[in-house]
């Protein structure tokens, strides 16, 4: 029977009471020293009143990892909140899930009075001291909960905002039956063992992160915090910390390699490799496990609507590489005990490609608002559907492969035109490592300007390799070199940025505000 997310810590604490559950920096905390503190926390909590959703305002930290397991004892929902994101848009989030109570760590406490105001107050649990500065709860020990709250699969677990590149984050409730359902999935597939070490290089708030925690807890393992610095020597960093389980977006292999952590061998302690959040290409996978011979890969895809990832694909070499599209590894099948459909443009059912729907335990109930569900949360033939927005191919074989987001197939002067297929021509070209080509408003109507890394190649050069896939009326207008593509907060690629820089270019129009 699958395991709620209490469950799955409880299973690790059965397994590695003594054994730490996550390092931070040079601080290790054990499970049986989480399990304590979390059901002191959790006790406090309800002894102030049963709050139904709780803020955890704090970084990789003490407060983080503890907080959220407390919450969940508590029987309330998780809401993981940034410390470096604008404080209004914090506020925002305070405000739409309802929370009037948060866990912070120092660098939340430092950011707390710019959130509050006359409107959005909250109290925050005492476990630094914070009498005299917020209004507080206390840590009492008398309050000590003798064990976890029980809860129910249709009860919410966390609180989880999509992250905006479109227009104003969504709330997503998430319940704990669908965690419960993807990580039985996980478990089923995947050898997880005490020994491993999982490195965690995602925040709280997005929700690969939420695996790395309970994949780890599930297994009695240890989370291994990544920080950002380790990137400069990749390989040395996880030979110390003795990491076992890598997990990133794919922007993590080329920024290992970037700084030379890719030398064939270089990681060799890899049992696991998981990458997801964007789009996977092979040529990376072969980079990545030529470092990493031992480890085995998968390539996870899933919105936040659906618990987490609804799809996977391990990596099987040149079948991999024949399955995919544009250069990319296949986003595999989908989680046993949900359904998919293929939407082609008029509506009807496709049996080759279109518009992915799902469907299934996994699905969030909706959005905070309801008035967010249009077009996203669909009735058919009697089910629940979540419209991903991602175009997706059906192979042969029953796997799916990501092809580009519905919005991200633009008309210039009447062409349809793909922009992950410019992108992949143009990363065909001698010394370009990556490419993203985005879409401007222009006078004459829409044209494209694609950003490149890697050697500066003349304009010329690369403008006749995409001469072969594109009518001369639909080329690019410019190909700008960049030293680095910028990522968002979620470490995935900003093409909301690029579009930004993309209008800022002489000839560019501001897009009309909506």
């Amino acid at each position: 029977m699958p395991l709620t997310m209490i469950e799955r810590f409880q299973r690790g604490l059965e397994l590695s009471a003594d054994r730490p559950a996550v390092r931070i920096g040079s601080e290790t905390i054990t499970y049986r020293q989480v399990h304590e503190t979390a059901l002191l926390w959790a006790g406090s909590l309800k002894a102030a009143g049963s709050p139904r959703a709780v803020g955890v305002l704090a970084g990789k930290s003490r407060e983080s990892y503890i907080g959220l397991l407390a919450v969940l004892y508590a029987g309330a929902t998780v809401v993981p909140l940034q410390p470096n994101f604008p404080a209004a848009l914090t506020r925002r989030m305070l405000d739409v899930a309802g929370v009037d109570t948060v866990i912070a760590d120092e660098d939340g406490l430092a950011v707390l009075p710019e959130i509050v105001d006359q409107e959005t107050t909250v109290r925050v649990l005492d476990t630094r001291d914070v009498a005299g500065r917020f209004p507080v709860i206390p840590v009492v020990p008398d309050s000590k909960m003798a064990a976890p709250a029980q809860v129910a699969p249709s009860d919410r677990a966390y609180i989880l905002f999509t992250s905006g590149s479109t227009g104003i984050p969504k709330g997503v409730p998430i319940l704990h039956g669908g965690f419960a359902h993807y990580f039985e999935e996980l478990h089923n597939r995947c050898d997880f063992v005490p020994d491993d070490v999982f490195a965690q290089t995602y925040d709280l708030n997005f929700d690969p992160g939420i695996h790395d925690v309970f994949a780890a807890w599930g297994a009695g393992a240890m989370m291994q915090v990544v920080p950002p610095s380790a990137y400069r020597d990749l390989p040395t960093f996880l030979a110390e910390h003795g990491v076992t389980v890598w997990h990133s977006t794919p922007s993590g292999i080329w920024m290992t390699r970037e700084m030379g952590g890719l030398e064939k061998g270089s990681l060799p302690g890899l049992r696991w490799s998981f990458f997801g959040g964007e789009a996977l290409r092979c040529r990376d996978v072969v980079d990545w496990l030529a470092a990493a011979p031992a480890s085995k890969l998968e390539n996870l895809y899933g919105p936040t609507e659906f618990s987490i990832g609804i799809c996977w694909h391990r990596w099987s070499g040149e079948e991999s590489e024949k399955g995919g599209v544009n250069g990319t590894v296949p986003i595999g099948k989908v989680h046993a005990g949900n359904d998919f459909r293929l939407v082609a443009e008029q509506g009807e059912q496709s049996d080759e490609e279109g518009e992915l729907w799902i469907t299934g335990p996994q699905i969030a109930p909706g959005y905070l608002n309801p008035a967010d569900d249009a077009g996203r949360f669909v009735e058919f033939e009697g089910r629940r559907w979540y419209r991903t927005g991602d175009r997706v191919r059906k192979n042969p074989d029953g796997e799916l492969v990501f092809i580009g987001r519905v919005d991200a197939q633009v008309k210039v002067h009447g062409w349809r035109v793909e922009l992950a297929e410019v992108d992949h021509v143009v990363r065909g070209c001698e010394g370009v490592r990556d490419a993203v080509t985005v879409p401007r408003p222009a006078a004459h109507g829409t044209e494209l300007i694609v950003f490149y890394t890697g050697d500066e190649v003349p304009e010329p050069t690369l403008a006749e390799r995409v001469r072969a896939v594109l009518p001369a009326s639909t080329l690019p207008r410019r190909y700008v070199h960049m030293d680095t593509l910028p990522l968002n907060a979620n470490r995935k690629v900003d093409r909301l940025a690029l579009r930004r820089r993309a209008e800022e270019l002489p000839g560019g129009q501001a897009a009309p505000q909506s």
